[in-house]
């Protein structure tokens, strides 16, 4: 397949099981291509929208990895695990749940709403000491973690079935969605951990447009979810430019940048449907900043 696939983003839906390393691999050997990433990864349990960047594409991955994240989740009070989820080891249990009003509850959740720092949970990906505390935390060392700001878009509790709470949630990328479970379970005292976990979006793309991996192996499949980057990158503000422009930017000079394009973040620039490069308009030049020759 690999020179259908050469470069652009592939959505897969993750179903629960194998970790987002096994997705890229597994995506390795259909395609027949080694130069994959993800952009943001999804922990075994979880399951969901898992975007993928192929040859080239790598290279969108930073303006993909930032936009916000959806999910739909459910938490279970009264019992706290060493790693905030159903994989992990209780730590704390009570049965102060059966005392609780709905809207106690509701508001354990969503009063996380907005920008707040965050404890990242100990079993994480985060580095401590140079290390990831995952790994510091399998060896039986006391992991102290250091609260990191994320952001809270919009939090609502689907319905609460205690000691289940079903809710859905978009945040900013870094925001761990069971550290949200864990800390509702400490304000209400009752402790809680995440027991489903499942990405539905990333920035515009939904997890509804995404291959289910068990299809990886159907070419056609692969092609009617396929993303050029360009479309990839369609919440990138765009700018057509023309022969002698694109001239200038594949070899990294800067272009005038059209009348209207502001200075506020990083453009599409694009020739013939085609993305030919990411730059950045300064002082009424666009200054390219990524520039993408042919597809290897």
């Amino acid at each position: 397949m690999s020179g259908l696939f050469a470069s652009g983003v592939l959505p897969i839906d993750k179903p629960e099981g194998p970790t987002s390393h096994d997705v890229v691999a597994a995506v390795r050997r259909h395609l027949g291509i080694r130069r994959i990433g993800h952009t943001g990864t999804l922990d075994p349990f979880a399951s969901g929208l898992l975007l993928l960047c192929v040859g080239q594409a790598t290279r969108i991955a930073e303006y993909l990895s930032p936009l916000p994240k959806r999910y739909v989740a459910v938490a279970v009070l009264g019992v706290e695990t060493d790693t905030d989820d159903r994989t992990g080891e209780p730590v704390m249990e009570s049965e102060g749940w059966r005392t609780l009003r709905v809207a106690e509850v509701v508001a354990a959740f969503t009063e996380q709403v907005g920008e707040r720092l965050q404890l990242p949970p100990t079993y994480s990906a985060k580095k401590v000491g140079g290390e990831r505390a995952y790994r510091r935390a399998r060896r039986g060392e006391r992991v102290e973690g250091v609260p990191v700001p994320v952001t809270i878009y919009s939090l609502s509790v689907q319905r609460c079935e205690l000691p289940e709470v079903h809710f859905e949630v978009t945040c900013s990328s870094g925001t761990y969605v069971r550290a949200i479970a864990r800390d509702a379970g400490r304000s209400l005292g009752c402790g809680a951990h995440l027991s489903v976990l499942r990405r539905t979006g990333i920035g515009t793309l939904d997890v509804a447009a995404a291959l289910p991996l068990e299809r990886l192996g159907d070419a056609e499949a692969v092609a009617a979810h396929w993303l050029t980057p360009l479309e990839a990158v369609s919440h990138l503000k765009a700018v057509e430019l023309g022969p002698e422009a694109v001239r200038r930017v594949v070899q990294g000079k800067a272009v005038d940048a059209p009348p209207g394009v502001s200075p506020d973040g990083p453009l599409a620039l694009v020739h013939g449907g085609e993305l030919i490069g990411i730059g950045e308009s300064d002082d009424g030049r666009i200054r390219p900043r990524k520039v993408f020759g042919a597809a290897e």
